[in-house]
């Protein structure tokens, strides 16, 4: 999203077409090393506890960072870890981890240096995704006040970062997908993270829910 950006970006120039099916042979034996019966437990079936709404950054893998295997976390990403109430996509994942999967809890996680939050910052057009953006900008102008205090830029894109995973899970305890799981005594805990890239921690926001009585009231469902 901006030049800044992709100087920080690692080399590479190494991945190719063909690196990456070479690099399937060698997790298969990696992963059949270590246990025979490896493949055969995974195509078993899931059972995730935990649906990750993450960034679709490269960066920001969500087992790597929670060390975690495959097979315990359901992975939703986009641009900038957005919950839209519009979003087909985004709310068929939630609905399928909540009702079939019935995952204990759903985390929306952002990240520092976000290019599409730095992107929303800014008076440029970048395309159709400038459609998508809006969203991020709706966040800044609530919080205008606060942000605009903020002189520093880069501080000021991490405090938008923040924000927007704040936003990001209220969207998501609005939704009638997660009231219902409350209303029914179903155990649904909503969170919201931020990760460093510069030294790969978690910053809990320290917004979780388990109910909607946080919600304003004309968005609370019976």
């Amino acid at each position: 999203m901006s030049a800044k950006i992709e100087n920080n970006m690692h080399d590479t120039s190494h991945i190719t077409y063909e690196g990456l099916l070479e690099g399937n042979k060698k997790f298969i034996a990696n992963a059949l090393s270590e246990d025979p019966q490896y493949f055969e437990k995974l195509a078993n079936g899931q059972k995730p506890p935990v649906l990750w709404i993450g960034c679709a950054d490269s960066r920001v893998p969500a087992n790597q960072i929670t060390n975690t295997k495959p097979g315990e976390i359901f992975v939703h990403r986009n641009i900038a870890n957005m919950v839209i109430h519009t979003d087909m996509n985004m709310l068929s994942v939630l609905d399928y981890a909540v009702n079939v999967l019935k995952v204990k809890h759903v985390i929306v996680t952002g990240h520092y240096g976000c290019g599409g939050v730095i992107a929303a910052m800014t008076h440029k057009q970048f395309g159709l995704i400038d459609n998508w953006l809006r969203h991020i900008k709706d966040v800044y102008r609530v919080h205008a006040t606060e942000l605009d205090a903020i002189a520093d830029e880069t501080e000021r894109g991490n405090r938008l970062v923040e924000l927007n995973v704040i936003e990001n899970v209220n969207n998501l305890c609005k939704t009638s997908i997660v009231q219902n799981a409350w209303k029914s005594g179903q155990e649904v805990n909503v969170h919201g993270w931020v990760y460093a890239l510069s030294t790969g921690a978690i910053k809990d926001m320290n917004v979780s829910s388990n109910n909607n009585s946080a919600l304003s009231n004309v968005f609370q469902f019976e």
